[in-house]
């Protein structure tokens, strides 16, 4: 650490959607527009989004997600084999999402994310971010009866092809970072308490992962989370003691953590110092996409501080905890409060930065990060 020390911040994915492209849809889907029209306002809204994203002053962007239905659906979206009756997945504030399912094989992607990679491209020369959904969740569209002809091992083995696939075309269209979003982890551990499903999304998502080489694998990362979906979560209420022990036994280089909303931040960046490989790198969320209250750039510094302290010198960004709007629908938080929040982060981020530069510069044994925090700035913990 020097006193230019730079703390890496990234976002997760999703951002609210205009509600001109939440009436475009409606309007196509009532015939009253074209698909051309309805792609036109969704490029409108990804340039739109990339450039305040350039505002907030974010060194990596990306599309928000305009043109997905959701973050998990975007590769199902439009498949002739699928029916609409498969898993549901339950959130605490008592509605549900129901996943597709799937109703014959072969099984292969609707969309790559290389294409959505291609057209933010169009909009910024800084470097992009893509989000890329994990094999674990794609392989609960498989029906519980199994589908005859096409056993579940065809389709594992078709579906890790297909992820493959997906994460390449991102990074072939010029991605610089590949996220796979593993929001099912944490939920895994509530379905099955003994952690056998864990454990078999583990070693599915590593089927992916080990078909990239260790310097490809550095560029991609997993981010977990217990969901998010109008101000509510599916597994908040699942230890992440359950979950990370084995989380990190997946072989990708980054990891984005949801860790904002957490009631005992420092109980779990002990665990994460404890189960990390060296190769790892943690991006720790300091942003809660489900508060619709603003933090500060103040806030911010104080958890990144919190951070450097209990990781004990190790490498580490900031990151928000879930995307803002992983589906489509969800509106319950306004894009300028997102891009807010997203400002916050990257202000806070380079406040503790500087913080910590400050602190290695007086006194390189002396513990840097536990002086800093005596130096922080202090703040309410949100703006008014």
């Amino acid at each position: 650490m020097t006193s230019e020390m730079v703390i890496e911040t990234e976002q997760v994915g999703s951002i609210p959607r205009p509600l001109y492209v939440l009436e475009a849809l409606g309007a196509l889907r009532m015939g009253r527009i074209s698909a051309e029209d309805y792609e036109e306002a969704v490029d409108r809204a990804r340039a739109e989004t990339i450039a305040e994203l350039e505002a907030t002053g974010s060194p990596i962007l990306s599309d928000g997600e305009q043109s997905k239905p959701s973050f998990v659906t975007y590769a199902l979206d439009g498949l002739p084999n699928l029916a609409p009756e498969g898993f549901v997945i339950q959130f605490e504030g008592g509605h549900s999402r129901q996943l597709p399912c799937l109703t014959e094989g072969p099984f292969r992607y609707a969309t790559y994310s290389g294409a959505f990679v291609t057209a933010a491209r169009l909009h910024t020369r800084l470097p992009l971010k893509q989000a890329v959904i994990a094999p674990s969740a794609v392989s609960l569209i498989y029906p519980e009866s199994g589908i005859s002809g096409y056993p579940r091992e065809a389709f594992l083995e078709d579906l890790v092809k297909e992820c493959e696939k997906d994460i390449r075309s991102a990074f072939a269209a010029g991605a610089e970072i590949v996220q796979l979003d593993f929001t099912e982890g944490r939920l895994s551990c509530k379905l099955d308490p003994s952690r056998g499903l864990l454990r078999r999304f583990i070693d599915l998502n590593n089927a992916v992962l080990d078909r990239f080489s260790e310097a490809e694998r550095r560029k991609i990362g997993i981010h977990t989370c217990p969901g998010g979906d109008h101000n509510t979560r599916h597994s908040a209420d699942v230890d992440y003691a359950e979950l990370l022990p084995d989380l990190f036994r997946m072989r990708a280089g980054r990891f984005y953590i949801q860790l904002a909303s957490e009631r005992d931040r420092r109980r779990v960046l002990d665990i994460i110092r404890r189960e990390r490989r060296p190769d790892q790198m943690i991006f720790a969320g300091v942003i809660d996409p489900c508060d619709m209250r603003i933090e500060t750039p103040e806030t911010v510094c104080e958890r990144t501080l919190e951070v450097a302290e209990a990781l004990e010198g190790v490498r580490f960004g900031t990151t928000d905890d879930c995307g803002f709007a992983p589906f489509r629908d969800d509106v319950a938080m306004a894009r300028v409060s997102a891009f807010s929040k997203i400002r916050s982060r990257v202000k806070g981020t380079a406040l503790a930065a500087a913080v910590l530069g400050r602190a290695e510069s007086k006194s390189a044994a002396s513990g840097g990060a536990v002086e800093a925090l005596a130096a922080a700035p202090q703040s309410d913990p949100h703006a008014a």
